[in-house]
């Protein structure tokens, strides 16, 4: 049986973070690869009381492993998840987030075709959590065709689930530390024209909590990312 990794980077999530690992807990344990998959929160140096909350409920729950770092980002969070998954041995990895917006309800439609795509990744097509945000997902799209010369319909869709063997491939590609590590990976597997199916999912508000992103943040992010991009696309084209 594979062996799944769901990757759940946390930031002072206190108000969310054992719902989502109730809800989360079951996918897990269906699909356990006989008792060596794992469901992984990585709590990005949280404030708040998220690492003891999550940490507590690992006795309850065997396959549950919580880990603390020092705070590095979102993105640098979800990439930190990936590389301990890929040491780890996994043969799947999912990554979503932990402010309860996304349904594991909706995880098995992306199991079942798991062995025809190197992703199967989520589609917000009816998102329920501002305009605003609606608007920096349609001005990254933008951005990625300029800079990359490729259309990706969703590229920072927190519901992905990827083969762990092309993963291992690419993912040194993303630098360090990037803001946005889902982005640059759903660009690789657009340049190197990999298997990638697009599912539309269900995008819920954030379910408790403050977003830790605003739109002083995410305009500075996304200068920088211009910048990055440039560079980036450069090293993404010339790697075979």
């Amino acid at each position: 049986m594979e062996k799944l990794y769901i990757i759940i980077p946390a930031y002072n999530e206190e108000e969310n973070i054992e719902k989502v690992i109730d809800d989360w807990y079951p996918v897990i344990e269906r699909y356990n690869g006989n008792m060596l998959s794992r469901l992984i929160i990585i709590d990005d140096g949280s404030k708040d009381h998220t690492y003891e909350l999550a940490s507590n409920m690992q006795e309850k729950y065997p396959l549950l492993y919580v880990i603390n770092k020092e705070n590095s980002g979102h993105g640098a969070t979800v990439l930190y998840g990936y590389n301990y998954a890929l040491e780890h041995g996994a043969d799947y990895i999912f990554q979503t987030d932990s402010d309860g917006q996304t349904l594991p309800v909706e995880f098995e439609q992306f199991w079942k075709i798991k062995d025809n795509y190197d992703m199967v990744i989520g589609h917000r097509n009816k998102r329920e959590d501002g305009v605003s945000r609606i608007i920096v997902t349609k001005t990254l799209k933008l951005i990625i065709k300029m800079c990359f010369g490729v259309t990706v319909i969703d590229a920072n869709t927190p519901f992905r689930l990827m083969k762990a063997s092309t993963l291992k491939g690419y993912v040194s590609l993303v630098p360090d530390g990037f803001n946005l590590s889902n982005v640059i990976i759903s660009v690789i597997y657009a340049k190197k024209e990999l298997k990638v199916k697009y599912i539309p999912i269900t995008f819920r508000p954030r379910q408790g909590g403050k977003n830790s992103i605003n739109i002083r943040k995410i305009v500075k992010i996304g200068k920088q990312a211009i910048y990055d991009f440039k560079r980036l696309n450069k090293v993404i084209s010339s790697f075979e």
